[in-house]
């Protein structure tokens, strides 16, 4: 039997504490107390009379909204300025990220254009005209004085600075509002009074249809076009826009002349029955020949389904089962069953009440059942934004957060859409952080490109290098093979980024019917990142790559070559040193490490510059007896993550945005002499609504380390001895075929 090189898995046994070092000089100021006192007092008069001009009725308890933006030079959490929210009395109620250029910055630099953090505040209106009122008697030790002369700007938003994209000339609209709120004061306190605002000027709403994330409550309203002014005048508002539709579920690609030959299906059940996975599409046709795999479900408030839904539904759960069909090959045998849920109605696209409905319904499933792998191939007509999370997106990140399902969402097929005004740009809700956003090539073979219909990146940062990964999806001149809908199924074409995500989680199933339940979704999905084949291509184009071809290249190692898992939980400030195994001898020429690192977190919506709440800061130390400093504790450390992160801007650099990306992965080589015992340095930051805070809880992650050292023909041998009582081959449970 042909000797196989397994992954190695149990890294986590090699994990130890270490005792972390962190310290800073003293921070410069951009501006003195004086002189932060000058600027400032002119735009807080502004600001108050703005607020005090608004119609009583649109400041629910007298209260009002107002924004304050941060110098650049304060944007990392420990410059929070808390001290000063609370000496004058507001609340931070949300953040979002804003390009301006400051005034001034420190040491004398010149200003420049760049990203920085706008909070909005909320407090009763005496609140802002006392701030205003004392204000000339504040002294540079005054509370607050401190985190004042971080402060750029002071504004109180208009009407129209809520209002995104165009909206139409008259008639009623649906309109998707997003209310500053959670659950407890948005249902006992503010859509009461949001209800009785909008029925001062005739808009009767039940506002039965919302969902809560975070900081923000997110509404479908029906009301005339001419109230969108009188409605954003409403303090709390922080977006209006007209409600988006659901993408269209037409494929991208449509072909004809391909021979009408029947399909012969396999007889027998799936792989491993006891991985649950969900499809979340158009529905399945009853009775079809597919359902001895793939249950089909419909959700609440359905009417009659749609016929091109069904054919989607069917075509998605095909790629799943099959993968991209070869026609001179018997199909293979599904490695999971599904359940296939019916989340759309009759014509979709239009109703502007489908888009929430169909939320609703993929909630209440999430929400109600545990499932390891998810499909979303629909979701809004929208590209994502930078300064604003959509409903969609908060709602899924949320029920993703705990790391226990891997959930596939495709990017969207707006491609060849216009760049300049970003609607080629992935579309919502891909843009989670807890979920992979799955792309499309054009090829399953090589070369390959992006398929031109499929959306780009970047995502928004955290969560910048979006798509994850891209598989084939179908092009023109090559489209995706799958089962028909039809009662004795043939072959159909068709393409998109809707297939290419099912084929993704297939290969995620695959690794988990191989190798069993040792590997939990978050060490899959580092897996299934970490062997993506890198290209040439940018990041977003491709993300970090296409699809690996087969499970080979995944689960087992070239003789040169080692690969390791490790999986766990790390505290809050815990620092954890994770060794990368190596053989006792010094490795002749280079050696390539690579390394992807991948965890769940909570999120807060409502501040989407600082999105995620947790971030693991990441030291690499290649060499243990290498010390610049003899005094120093630890060994020094060379750049991996950081810098080496592929899209990431001078402004994200600059503010150390890598460190809350909750997927890294790179790449880099070194000479084999200078490689001794190196070992990642692995911290736990936690912040809540941009500022410090110390969760209660540990936080699950993956660790995925390749290391190549093309001139010693046995190092897996050497690691496997030398580690043999701590790490573990894993071994597939049942064999793993060539190609899958």
């Amino acid at each position: 039997m042909t000797k196989r090189n397994f992954l190695l898995g149990k890294g986590e046994r090699l994990i130890s504490d270490v005792q972390g070092v962190r310290g800073g000089g003293p921070k410069e100021h951009p501006y003195t107390f004086g002189e932060a006192k000058a600027r400032l007092e002119p735009r807080l008069i502004k600001a108050v009379d703005a607020i005090d001009k608004l119609p009583p009725e649109a400041c629910p308890d007298d209260k009002a909204v107002a924004t304050i933006t941060l110098n650049p030079e304060y944007i990392a959490k420990s410059y929070h300025p808390e001290g000063l929210f609370e000496a004058v009395g507001l609340e931070p109620v949300g953040s979002r990220p804003k390009r301006i250029t400051p005034d001034k910055r420190s040491r004398g630099r010149a200003p420049e254009e760049t990203i920085t953090t706008e909070f909005f505040v909320m407090g009763s209106r005496e609140a802002f005209r006392r701030w205003q009122r004392n204000l000339p008697t504040w002294q540079a030790d005054s509370p607050g004085a401190k985190e004042f002369v971080s402060i750029e700007e002071i504004t109180a938003p208009d009407f129209s600075d809520k209002i995104k994209g165009e909206l139409p000339k008259h008639g009623k609209a649906t309109f998707e509002v997003v209310l500053h709120a959670d659950a407890l004061f948005g249902e006992n306190r503010l859509l009461p009074l949001f209800r009785k605002y909008l029925a001062g000027f005739g808009v009767n709403a039940n506002l039965a249809r919302r969902f809560y994330a975070g900081g923000l409550c997110f509404l479908e309203l029906d009301a005339p076009v001419e109230t969108a002014a009188k409605i954003a005048t409403f303090t709390p508002v922080r977006v209006l826009r007209q409600m988006p539709n659901l993408r269209m579920l037409r494929p991208t690609v449509r072909t004809t002349g391909l021979p009408a030959q029947p399909l012969v299906l396999p007889k027998e059940p799936a792989l491993d029955s006891s991985i649950k996975v969900a499809i979340f599409d158009g529905g399945l046709p009853d009775k079809h020949p597919l359902t001895a795999w793939a249950r089909p479900f419909d959700t609440t408030g359905l009417s009659t389904p749609d016929k091109e839904g069904l054919q989607h539904g069917t075509h998605v759960t095909s790629a799943f089962l099959f993968g991209h069909i070869d026609p001179t090959k018997p199909l293979p045998r599904p490695y999971a069953p599904v359940d296939h849920y019916r989340v759309l109605d009759s014509a979709p696209s239009q109703d502007p009440h489908e888009l929430y409905e169909v939320l609703e319904r993929i909630d209440n499933v999430l929400s109600n059942k545990n499932y390891d792998l998810v499909n979303i191939s629909l979701g809004p007509h929208l590209p994502i934004e930078d300064d604003d999370v959509h409903a969609w997106t908060a709602v899924l990140d949320e029920r993703f957060a705990r790391g226990t399902t891997l959930a596939g969402i495709a990017v969207g097929n707006d491609g060849e859409g216009d760049s300049k005004l970003g609607l080629n740009r992935i579309q919502v809700p891909s843009d989670a952080v807890n979920a992979m956003a799955i792309g499309a090539c054009d090829s399953p073979e090589t070369p390959w490109l992006r398929a031109t219909y499929s959306s780009v990146g970047p995502g928004r940062s955290p969560g910048l290098i979006k798509p994850d990964i891209v598989a084939f999806g179908g092009s023109l001149q090559r489209p995706f093979l799958v089962v028909s809908d039809t009662d004795k199924p043939t072959l159909d074409t068709t393409g998109g980024t809707s297939f290419a995500t099912p084929l993704v989680l297939r290969m995620a199933a695959g690794i988990r019917a191989h190798i069993g339940s040792s590997l939990g979704p978050l060490a899959i999905r580092a897996l299934l990142v970490h062997s993506a084949e890198a290209s040439d291509h940018a990041a977003e184009e491709v993300g970090r790559g296409r699809l690996a071809s087969t499970l080979d290249d995944i689960l087992v190692c070239d003789d040169d070559t080692i690969r390791v898992v490790y999986q766990g939980v790390i505290s809050p400030t815990r620092y954890i040193r994770a060794p990368i195994p190596l053989p006792s001898t010094i490795i002749p020429g280079k050696v390539r490490v690579d390394a992807t690192l991948c965890y769940a977190t909570a999120v807060d919506p409502h501040h989407p510059g600082n999105y995620t709440r947790a971030g693991l800061e990441i030291a690499f130390r290649p060499h243990d007896g290498k010390r610049t400093n003899p005094q120093k504790v630890h060994a020094d450390t060379k750049s991996f993550f950081g810098s080496a992160q592929a899209g990431l801007s001078e402004d994200d650099l600059r503010r150390d945005a890598w460190k809350w990306e909750n997927c890294l992965h790179a790449s880099v080589s070194f000479m084999g002499k200078s490689l001794q015992n190196p070992a990642f340095d692995i911290h736990y930051n936690a912040r809540l609504e941009g500022r410090n805070f110390a969760p209660d809880h540990e936080l699950p992650y993956a660790l995925v380390v390749t290391v190549h050292a093309k001139k010693l023909a046995d190092l897996y041998d050497q690691v496997v001895r030398k580690y043999a009582t701590q790490l573990e081959q894993l071994k597939p449970v049942i064999d793993i075929p060539v190609r899958v």
